[in-house]
């Protein structure tokens, strides 16, 4: 069936649809990863947006459901230049038309994502809408130009868990995830690293965090914009000096609102598995996945007891925190990334090292 993704903008591209039918809109944006399309399905930090994969072939080796990073898609919309309708994979279990199909997420094939790539990093992110329900241009642009932004929303509450859950209930460390969006292997690897794992709704007081008695805690990665929580960096304000914290993605831009800093959009945002980031204590640098569409500004930051630890090579961006005197530090992008790259996963044991040394000094 013909299907067409058209910008706020006015900018359309016209296609075939290789999943569900009807009609969604969101903020469009562009991934480069190669491979992992089904932990970019399955990640809720994509609440609201339609990705596009830049590799042109994407369904080859189907979809299971040991690789999902939670219970479902939560993007708006999928496009690809090629599906592919047939997979070989011993652990596939399913294509992945029929995927989106059961999940009920559109996807457009058959398109320019060169272009349409080449576009967003020109113009920047923008709202679009993807149709399967006629092709008239002028009424799907006013569609996507009166949909609800990403600015100062609140999608966390959409993709948080409703009550508190334990991932893992064996280790030597309890650990509380504060849940705005998490990924199934960040708890993974929570609990590879000898932690008890006890996550929590975004909107949990800190009151009701302690009462756990937990020896860390970890703020997760989520969807939108920082600013439409306030409600979480209150809540991580009042943690603060109380116990080990770490941060990934939207945790790390929580914390660094918590801390006195702010936020900006970025105009594309970092999308991918091929971002160099630099340890600006080590000069090492780290090849990461990254997916955020906000960033913690650098430069409000000064003075806080805070030094920079990380930046993007691509862009000089900041890309990682810690507190000088408090057991806190956070990343922006993701040291849990599956299929990879694995370069940043030794955070998980910094983490677990802060923990022990935080509770070797109270003893």
């Amino acid at each position: 069936m013909r299907a067409i993704l058209v910008l706020e903008d006015g900018t359309a591209f016209e296609g075939k649809s290789f999943a569900a039918l009807g009609e969604r809109t969101g903020e469009v944006v562009f991934n480069t990863s190669m491979t992992g399309y089904q932990e970019i399905l399955t990640d809720p930090s994509y609440q609201g947006q339609m990705v596009t994969m830049t590799y042109p072939l994407i369904g080859n080796y189907g979809v299971n459901e040991a690789d999902s990073e939670s219970g479902q898609p939560h993007l708006e919309g999928f496009i690809v230049k090629e599906c592919s309708k047939s997979f070989s994979n011993w652990r596939a279990e399913k294509s992945l038309p029929d995927f989106l199909k059961e999940h009920k997420i559109i996807g457009i094939e058959g398109i320019d994502t060169r272009a349409l790539t080449r576009h967003i990093r020109l113009t920047g992110a923008m709202k679009g809408i993807i149709s399967t329900q006629g092709m008239d241009k002028g009424r799907l642009v006013e569609k996507a130009k009166s949909s609800a932004g990403l600015l100062g929303k609140d999608l966390v509450k959409e993709v948080t868990c409703n009550k508190p859950y334990q991932w893992e209930k064996e280790g030597r460390y309890k650990v509380v995830v504060l849940d705005f969006g998490v990924k199934y292997n960040i708890l993974r690897h929570l609990a590879a690293a000898s932690c008890q794992v006890i996550v929590v709704p975004a909107k949990t007081e800190a009151e009701e965090i302690l009462k756990i008695e937990p020896d860390g805690i970890l703020l997760s990665n989520g969807p939108g914009d920082p600013a439409g929580v306030p409600y979480a960096a209150e809540t991580v304000k009042k943690l603060i000096g109380e116990i080990p914290i770490f941060g990934i993605c939207l945790g790390h831009q929580i914390l660094g609102l918590a801390l006195g800093g702010e936020t900006y959009k970025l105009k594309f945002g970092h999308h991918g598995g091929n971002h160099p980031v630099k340890d600006l204590r080590t000069g090492k640098v780290a090849i990461t996945v990254q997916n955020h569409g906000f960033c913690v500004d650098a430069d409000s930051l000064g003075g806080k007891e805070i030094e920079l630890t990380h930046i993007n090579l691509n862009d000089h961006t900041l890309e990682g925190i810690r507190h000088t005197r408090l057991p806190i530090f956070s990343v922006q992008f993701h040291p849990e990334a599956c299929p990879g790259p694995h370069d940043a996963n030794g955070l998980f044991k910094k983490f677990v090292d802060l923990i022990d040394n935080n509770i070797g000094s109270k003893d």
